[in-house]
């Protein structure tokens, strides 16, 4: 469900409307607060709800009212509680995959939770060394090699190792989505990607060019490094299954411009399947029923071709 205090709650009950006709075949359990989920339908004249399509989790929220739009240590806490029994139940069995709804990285700052976001709780709770962050839409799809990192850091986590696994990670899970050898390109970390060792610290030089050369003898479709500037031109994108970041925004600019209520963020790496939507927690809109839950709605389908093909395809 997300932070409740955010545009979870609203986005989960629209996505059970569109399952009625549309997603016959997949059963959907939002891990949350019953009464929250009650209430939301009722202020916003959506789709009623039943105890059996909650996991309720009542007790992880201690407030008797819910502030909506706010950022408060307690529904950071009660978000955090939502993703670790669903991460339990996927991982015990009980469900085959988790799809995410936004939460709030103050929010969990403000709890005492060291994690900053999804992917770093769900690493730690699968207890997963090797993962990444894959955006995936029709328009455009990217993975990043540093992530929720301030942009200072990046260097300090761009190494041979690190690419090598997001490479291999890109490659792996797309070859189960597409059903064939992905194409990929690597863009390079400064601009005009170095300028042959004129700009940055010959990161490409001394990292990307080397790992390419490697993934290229173990028979990866794989090319770069392409200057980040013109790298998501249409027809790079045309010829491309994925692009592989550098950094966080190096990707989510060009995401969020061409595909944001359809682009999906999923999670490589952990021994479950995991989506989410690609954005956040939108306390601007909250309870005004403005919420588009187009994003959710890609991210269960795409959770469900995953589930279907989670032990399926070659691995490396």
């Amino acid at each position: 469900m997300g932070d409740p205090a955010g545009i979870g709650p609203e986005i989960c009950l629209k996505l059970l409307d569109y399952a009625k006709d549309h997603l016959p075949k997949v059963e959907i359990i939002i891990y949350g607060e019953e009464e929250i989920l009650k209430e939301e339908s009722r202020n916003l004249n959506l789709l009623d709800i039943d105890s059996s399509q909650v996991f309720n989790t009542s007790g992880l929220l201690k407030k008797d009212h819910l502030q909506k739009g706010v950022v408060d240590a307690d529904y950071g806490r009660a978000a955090y509680g939502y993703i670790k029994a669903a991460v339990d139940h996927a991982l015990s069995g009980v469900v085959d995959g988790i799809v995410t709804a936004p939460i709030n990285k103050a929010a969990l700052q403000k709890a005492n939770i060291s994690q900053i976001g999804h992917t770093e709780i769900l690493s730690e709770l699968t207890q997963s060394s090797k993962t990444c962050m894959l955006q995936y839409s029709k328009e455009v799809t990217a993975s990043f090699v540093t992530c929720h990192c301030g942009f200072s850091d990046v260097p300090k986590f761009l190494t041979r190792e690190r690419l090598h696994d997001v490479i291999e990670l890109t490659r792996n899970a797309l070859f189960k989505v597409i059903g064939k050898e992905p194409k990929l390109i690597v863009l390079g970390l400064n601009p005009h990607a170095g300028e042959g060792g004129l700009l940055g610290n010959s990161e490409e030089e001394k990292i990307i060019i080397p790992e390419i050369s490697e993934a290229k003898k173990r028979g990866l479709n794989i090319s770069g490094p392409l200057p980040p500037d013109t790298a998501f031109l249409p027809k790079n994108r045309k010829d491309a299954d994925a692009f592989i970041c550098m950094y966080h925004d190096q990707g989510h600019i060009p995401l969020k411009a061409l595909a944001f209520d359809e682009a999906v963020n999923i999670t490589l790496g952990l021994p479950i399947v995991r989506t989410s939507v690609d954005h956040g927690t939108a306390f601007d809109i909250v309870g005004t029923g403005q919420a588009n839950p187009g994003s959710i709605i890609e991210a269960v389908k795409l959770a469900e071709r995953l589930c279907t093909q989670h032990d399926t395809g070659p691995g490396r």
